[in-house]
């Protein structure tokens, strides 16, 4: 589980906009630039290159 105060300072790397924490899929969600971040051992991965693409349906689910 991630620290709430941490979850709060985090931005996407590339647009500064807010994340999601989706806690089932241990992923922070950037609806922006439509990426994942993983989320590994309880520290985030915040690299691009790491990042997964969401598709348009699970955009909309948030």
């Amino acid at each position: 589980m991630l620290d709430k105060k941490l979850l709060s300072i985090l931005v996407c790397p590339l647009c500064k906009g807010n994340l999601i924490y989706n806690k089932s899929s241990q992923e922070l969600i950037c609806l922006g630039d439509a990426l994942a971040y993983p989320i590994k051992d309880d520290v985030p991965v915040m690299l691009s290159n790491k990042a997964r693409q969401i598709s348009l349906e699970e955009r909309e689910k948030y």
